[in-house]
């Protein structure tokens, strides 16, 4: 005798359908893409704050979650809200899937922020940025220059600087707008006498022609003017984030002599990426497990990231390398761009649909 099976409830039917969907775009968030938003100026003119763009997890193989316990679809927070959408009871080691590629110099990055200890890596704030030198490159910037083993670096097409531009009267946002100089750009002086611009070179070629600019100036640091800001020690070798280094890019297997200069560039990092438990640097000494140590090993690779903005990123050159396991992906194509000083359908950027990322 044959039993009609009972039919699902309008209720059961959208449960497992939901449940369907979260599973479907948890695995395809972890394995392939993740959607990213730009949220600030640091690469601008590159990537735009508004751009909606997709992260590759593909290309340099996806990170194996090490924190497993976290509500699906959420990063640090339960949505809209202050508590902690995950549990660190459970860490699993680190473990990436082969990619078809590794991180190639001046290739577009997202990774997890390295300076945020309060979070499992896994879960740090994702930042996007160039990297500029990778494993084994000896970086150098010389009056806002990158060199990379001893070479002038490509620099990329749209690239920013700050400048000084004086005026003989007062502008408006109209005026910088022509120049494709948005809003978040510019800022007057107090005195009236011009304006500080963020702008690429080209942009600020046109703006040079204007008969109501008397002068433009790039904003740079003096070379030997150290900053204490600066990663790792700028004070001490007199580095600013114009005029920085030579530093040699830490790469997995490369062993060092913990000299004082190399205690000064890499203990930091030694310290907090490189998984000891028992570790400390006194008097320009590193002790692992209560034992002075006299050279290192290093046990993963390492990125210099910068921003395209150079003059208003906080990048490498102010909180250091990015460990290989922070690394999330490779920045691939825009989906959508949205300019937030527009209204309505002026609001797209049309001509940055699909647009690959370079």
């Amino acid at each position: 005798m044959s039993t009609t099976p009972k039919k699902k409830s309008a209720f059961r039917e959208w449960a497992d359908a939901l449940l369907f969907a979260v599973i479907a775009a948890s695995l395809i968030r972890w394995l392939l893409l993740e959607p990213f938003t730009i949220p600030t100026a640091s690469m601008e003119k590159s990537l735009l704050v508004g751009d909606f763009l997709f992260v590759s997890k593909m290309h340099y193989g996806t990170r194996i979650p090490r924190t497993i316990l976290q509500v699906p679809l959420t990063h640090q927070k339960v949505w809209g809200t202050d508590i902690p959408s995950y549990s660190d009871a459970v860490q699993l080691p680190y473990f990436r899937l082969p990619g078809f590629t590794s991180i190639k110099r001046n290739d577009v990055v997202v990774f997890n922020y390295p300076e945020e200890h309060e979070y499992p890596t896994d879960l740090k704030t994702n930042y996007i940025k160039r990297a500029v030198a990778v494993p084994g490159d000896v970086l150098e910037i010389k009056d806002t220059q990158i060199y990379i083993n001893g070479q002038p670096s490509e620099n990329p097409e749209e690239m920013q600087y700050s400048y000084d531009v004086l005026t003989n009267r007062t502008l408006n946002m109209e005026f910088f707008d022509q120049f494709g100089i948005n809003p978040d750009s510019f800022y007057p002086f107090s005195d009236n006498s011009g304006y500080l611009v963020f702008a690429t070179a080209s942009m600020v070629e046109k703006l040079s022609t204007s008969p109501v600019v008397t002068s433009v100036k790039k904003r740079t640091s003096r070379s030997g003017q150290g900053d204490g800001n600066i990663f790792p020690d700028g004070a001490y070798f007199g580095w600013n984030k114009d005029h920085y280094g030579p530093l040699e890019v830490p790469a997995k297997g490369w062993t060092i002599a913990l000299d004082e200069d190399n205690v000064r560039k890499y203990a930091y990092t030694i310290e907090k990426y490189e998984g000891h438990k028992n570790i400390s640097i006194d008097a320009n000494q590193v002790y692992i497990d209560g034992q002075k140590v006299d050279s290192y090993t290093f046990k993963q690779d390492y990125y210099f990231m910068m921003g395209d903005n150079r003059h208003d990123s906080l990048d490498s050159r102010f909180w250091g390398f990015v460990p290989e396991d922070h690394v999330v992906g490779k920045a691939w194509f825009l989906w959508l761009s949205l300019e937030k000083h527009k209204n309505f359908l002026n609001k797209i950027r049309w001509n940055r649909f699909f647009k690959s990322i370079h």
